[in-house]
C-alpha cells in the first residue's frame, strides 16, 4: 500500500485534531458559531428595520416639503400678472426662492415639459449646481409629464462637494406658469446623509455589540464546560487506567450533585470488577499449576503404564485373538495419553509464560516438504493427496520444532476434515516475512464458528469422532507457537 501525501494543511489538521478530541473546545466552538449566527440573524433583522424606518421617515419628511414647497411657488406663480420675457423669468426665480424658503433643499431644478409651443417669453431651464442631470432619471420626468397634480419620487445617489456619492431622494411635479410659458417640471432633491450617517452609527453599535457578547458567550461557555467536563474526563482517565491492569484507581467523591452519583457507581463497579479479576486470577493460577502439577505427577505411572503395555504388546502375537486387539487398543490409547500429557505440558508453559524458544535460521519451504514427507503414510490411509509448492529460500530465525508442530497439526487438521481431497501446502515470502497456508476442501465450516477454531477442546459437529486421535490441543498450541514467533494464524472457512 502507498501512502499519499495529504492536501490538508497541517494547521487545519491540528485544528480539526484538536476539536475531534476535545470535548471542551469542540462544545464552545458550537455555542460561539450558533451564537455568532444569532446574533448575525439579530442584526441584520434590526438594521434592516432600522434602515426602512429612517428611508420612510425621511420619504414621508421629503414629500411633505416638497408638496409645500411647491404649493407656495404656486401661490406666487398664481399671484402674479405678467407678460414681458424678463418679468417672466423673475417670476420663476421668485417662486424658486419661495421653495428655498418653504423647505431646507437648496437642490432645485425645472424644466419646460416638451409639446408646448414654442415662445420667447418662457424661461430657460434651471438645475441647481448639486444636483447632476444623471440624477433626474428619464422614467421620473416621464412620470411626470403625464401625472398633472401628482408628486412622483426617486431614490438617487447625489455627488457631494467632496466628490463622494451620497443617498437622496428627487421628488418631481409640475409648476404652472402663466401662458405662454405654460407647464415646467420641478424637481427638489433631499440629501439623505444624515441619516445614512445614523444608520451606519447603529450598524457600528451594533456589531461591536455582537462581537463582545460573542466573546463574553465564548467565555461562559468555556468557564461552564470547563467545570462540566472536568469530572467527565477524570472519569475517562481513571477508566483507561483500570482498563490498563491499575485496578485500585477510584474516582474522587465530592458532593451530591449527579457526578458524584456517578462517581459513586463508576467506584461500585470497579471494586466488583476488582474483586471478580483478582478472584478468576487466583482461580487460574490454581487451574494452571493444578494442570501443570497434575500433568507432571502423571509422567511417572504413565512411564509404567507404557513399559508394561510395551511387554504386551510386543507380545501380542502369541495371545489370542481377543486379547491381541486388547493389547493394540491400548497400546493407541497410551500412545494418545502420551500425547494429551506432552500437549497439556506445553499449554501450561504458555499459561505460566515459562516457554523457551530455541530459534535458528530455518528454510520454512524445506521443513514444509519434511513434515509432509512425514505426514503422507497418514495421509494415504484416508485416501488423501499432499500437493507442496514453494521455491526454497524462505529462510527466517524460528524454533524449528515448534514451527514442525504448527505444520504437523494445520496438515492432520486438513486430513480429518478434508473428506479425501486433496491438500495443498504452499509457502511464500518476502523481504520481511514469510507464510505457509494449508487449503483443504473439505465440508468447511459456519461463518458463525470459525472463531473458535482454536479454541482448546473445541470441535464445529460434536457427534464426529476424532479419526486420527488428535487431542483437542492441536490448533491451540498452533495459536501459541505462532504468537511466540511474533507471527499470525488465522483461518479462512465456509461451507
Amino acid at each position: 500500500m502507498v501512502a499519499l501525501p495529504t492536501l490538508v494543511p497541517p494547521r487545519r489538521n491540528r485544528l480539526l485534531g484538536a476539536l475531534r478530541h476535545s470535548l471542551r473546545l469542540r462544545t464552545v466552538a458550537i455555542t460561539v458559531l450558533l451564537t455568532g449566527a444569532a446574533i448575525v440573524a439579530a442584526g441584520l433583522a434590526v438594521s434592516y428595520s432600522v434602515a426602512g424606518d429612517l428611508y420612510s421617515s425621511r420619504l414621508s419628511q421629503a414629500l411633505h416639503d416638497s408638496a409645500r414647497a411647491t404649493a407656495s411657488a404656486q401661490a406666487t406663480v398664481d399671484a402674479a400678472d405678467i407678460s414681458e420675457s424678463g418679468a417672466m423669468r423673475h417670476l420663476l426665480d421668485t417662486a424658486l426662492g419661495a421653495i428655498g424658503t418653504a423647505t431646507s433643499s437648496r437642490l432645485v431644478a425645472s424644466y419646460r415639459m416638451p409639446g408646448q409651443q414654442a415662445t420667447s417669453l418662457a424661461p430657460q431651464d434651471f438645475r441647481s449646481p448639486g444636483l447632476a442631470p444623471a440624477d433626474i432619471s428619464p422614467e421620473l420626468r416621464a412620470a411626470v409629464q403625464n401625472g398633472s397634480g401628482k408628486q412622483f419620487y426617486q431614490s438617487v445617489r447625489l455627488t457631494g462637494t467632496g466628490g463622494q456619492e451620497d443617498p437622496g431622494i428627487v421628488v418631481g411635479s409640475q409648476l404652472r406658469l402663466p401662458p405662454p410659458a405654460g407647464r415646467y417640471e420641478l424637481y427638489i432633491g433631499y440629501d439623505l446623509s444624515a441619516a445614512a450617517a445614523t444608520l451606519a452609527f447603529v450598524q457600528r453599535t451594533l456589531l461591536i455589540a455582537g462581537i463582545a457578547l460573542i466573546v463574553l458567550m465564548a467565555a461562559i461557555t468555556w468557564v461552564i464546560v470547563r467545570f462540566v467536563v472536568q469530572p467527565i474526563k477524570l472519569a475517562a482517565e481513571t477508566s483507561k487506567r483500570l482498563a490498563a491492569g491499575e485496578l485500585g484507581v477510584r474516582i474522587p467523591e465530592r458532593g451530591a450533585d449527579v457526578f458524584a452519583a456517578l462517581a459513586a457507581s463508576f467506584n461500585g463497579m470497579a471494586d466488583s470488577l476488582q474483586h471478580q479479576i483478582t478472584r478468576l486470577a487466583a482461580l487460574s493460577r490454581l487451574q494452571q499449576r493444578f494442570v501443570s502439577d497434575v500433568s507432571h505427577e502423571l509422567r511417572t505411572p504413565l512411564t509404567t503404564i507404557r513399559l508394561a503395555e510395551g511387554v504386551i504388546y510386543d507380545q501380542r502375537e502369541s495371545l489370542d485373538p481377543a486379547a491381541q486387539r486388547s493389547a493394540e487398543l491400548l497400546h493407541a490409547q497410551v500412545e494418545r495419553f502420551g500425547r494429551l500429557l506432552v500437549d497439556l505440558l506445553e499449554i501450561s508453559r504458555y499459561d505460566a509464560g515459562s516457554a523457551v524458544m530455541e530459534l535458528e535460521q530455518v528454510d520454512l519451504a524445506q521443513l514444509a516438504r519434511t513434515v509432509v514427507g512425514e505426514m503422507r503414510p497418514l495421509a494415504a490411509r484416508h485416501d488423501t493427496r499432499l500437493l507442496v509448492s514453494g521455491e526454497p529460500g524462505a529462510t527466517a530465525s524460528l524454533d524449528a520444532r515448534r514451527i514442525r508442530r504448527i505444520i504437523r497439526n494445520l496438515i492432520g487438521n486438513a486430513i480429518e476434515h478434508g473428506e479425501a481431497r486433496p491438500i495443498r501446502v504452499r509457502v511464500a515470502y518476502d523481504e520481511s516475512s514469510v507464510a505457509l497456508s494449508v487449503r483443504d476442501q473439505g465440508v468447511g465450516i459456519a461463518a458463525d464458528q470459525v472463531g473458535h477454531v482454536f479454541d482448546r477442546f473445541w470441535r464445529a459437529d460434536r457427534s464426529r469422532q476424532r479419526t486420527i486421535g488428535g487431542t483437542g490441543l492441536g490448533l491451540a498450541i498452533s495459536m501459541e507457537d505462532a504468537i511466540a514467533h511474533h507471527g499470525t494464524l488465522e483461518v479462512w472457512s465456509r461451507p
